[in-house]
């Protein structure tokens, strides 16, 4: 992934990230032509601390065929983006850009073995259960024996080994303070949820730039009270 640097984020923030998102695009050369599908996960690591990605597939998905262990794989995670215009810029001779967040891991699959596999089946429903809270969990326990034994088999269960892990957080963290502010506030004015939180990711990674803002409003907030205050108080607006 090409990533200018100041928009890459560490290894762990990266990790982070896509642990938290949970969703991605798994990708694979077949020897013609790249195969992907998009699959719900979980990470975790090795003993040595290497990360783990687990997931599972369709055991008709022609991508089960290629996880012989050692040909690279790539799992691309992409969280929410939003179009810029150069019209909300305080600067002159700006250009469109959009802003996202997206995470690639990359690194060998092998298959889970049938033990293997029923942990990361209740592992990954448990990860997702966990958001619905406080709804009481969904398991594995309330099907029927045969019924998850018959879904055991339709599956593959999946595991890569990730060697390398590249993010790029891009939320104009190379503009000024003005021009970071001022994006950040037409963004957030939009109807679309993918733009008010990047908006909100903007105000998260440099409160500073909105420090002027909220002291504007903190101000204005003051004289607006003090002004109900003297309009409603006889004595105060009669006093010499």
């Amino acid at each position: 992934m090409y990533t200018p640097p100041p928009f890459k984020p560490d290894r762990a923030a990266s990790l982070g990230f896509a642990q938290a998102r949970g969703f991605g695009t798994i990708c694979a050369w077949d020897g013609n032509k790249p195969i992907a599908s998009p699959l719900p996960f979980y990470l975790t690591s090795a003993d040595d601390g290497t990360p783990l990605a687990l997931f599972h597939l369709a055991r008709h998905n022609p991508l089960v065929n290629l996880a012989d262990g050692t040909s690279p794989w790539l799992m691309a995670v992409n969280g929410v983006d939003a179009y810029v215009s150069p019209d909300w810029y305080v600067s002159p001779d700006q250009v469109p850009t959009w802003l996202y967040q997206a995470v690639h891991l990359t690194g060998t699959v092998r298959k889970l073995s049938d033990d293997e596999l029923a942990v990361q089946i209740d592992t990954l429903s448990a990860k997702f259960e966990a958001w619905l809270l406080p709804k009481r969990p969904w398991t594995s326990s309330k099907m029927t024996a045969g019924r998850l034994d018959a879904m055991k088999k339709a599956i593959v269960g999946l595991v890569m080994t990730v060697e390398e892990v590249e993010g790029s957080f891009k939320l104009n963290q190379h503009k000024s303070e003005t021009d970071y502010a001022a994006v950040a506030g037409a963004l957030a004015s939009q109807p679309d949820a993918g733009a008010q939180q990047i908006a909100q990711l903007m105000r998260d990674a440099r409160p500073k730039a909105f420090a002027n803002e909220e002291a504007f409003a903190n101000e204005e907030a003051f004289a607006n009270k003090e002004a109900l205050a003297n309009e409603t108080n006889p004595l105060e607006r009669s006093a010499p």
